[in-house]
């Protein structure tokens, strides 16, 4: 289940950043870094065999361009089964778009994506995390007594961090509700939840 949500987020990113113009393989690598290093860590390694598949697929095309005394490069470019399928990825909004892996690429798309399926995917992400604070909070209160210091200090940590992401959760559903502009760039890096850059695939 892992490795099919990890290659259907890096379906998704790749296909975003191809759906505004193509990119060569190491633009391409950039831009998913870009877009993607702020909430998992992101593996070049499974860059191009998901590359290779998309293009088996029919959803992107490969095609070698060179320039003068150059070597040739691969460009990518979305092909109209592509747009479809990239649509189709940003109008799902079920508890699939609320984990961990998916959230954060749902996110990055959310200029291309409707503002009702927006409001469904960051209510379910709230909706979400409000479950594992309970948790949280529960496991506090049974086993706070007997946890050593740093345990019980990194189980505070990690609810604290829950906390943030709620709390940035609930300005971006008010902003959405009230039909206000996205956040800006200060806003953003400001309030984004720091914990999203140690996930991992």
């Amino acid at each position: 289940m892992a490795g099919t949500r990890t290659a259907q987020v890096l379906e998704f990113a790749i296909l975003g950043l191809l759906h505004d113009s193509p990119l060569h393989g190491y633009e391409l690598r950039k831009r998913l870094a870009q877009s993607l290093g702020t909430f998992r860590a992101f593996s070049y390694g499974s860059l191009y065999p998901a590359l290779r598949q998309m293009t088996n697929a029919g959803l992107i095309t490969a095609d070698a361009e060179s320039a003068s005394g150059r070597r040739s490069k691969i460009v990518y470019r979305l092909t109209a089964e592509g747009k479809e399928r990239f649509q189709e990825l940003t109008s799902q909004s079920g508890p699939a778009a609320w984990e961990d892996e998916t959230f954060g690429v749902h996110l990055a798309f959310f200029a291309r994506t409707a503002r009702e399926d927006r409001l469904r995917i960051l209510e379910g992400r709230r909706s979400r995390l409000e479950e594992r604070l309970d948790i949280l909070r529960g496991s506090l209160r049974q086993a706070g007594e007997r946890m050593d210091g740093y345990t019980l200090a990194l189980q505070e940590h990690g609810m604290e961090s829950v906390e943030r992401e709620v709390r940035w959760l609930n300005e971006l559903i008010a902003t959405e509700r009230d039909g206000a502009p996205s956040p800006s760039r200060s806003t953003a890096s400001q309030d984004a939840p720091a914990k999203k850059t140690r996930n991992k695939e």
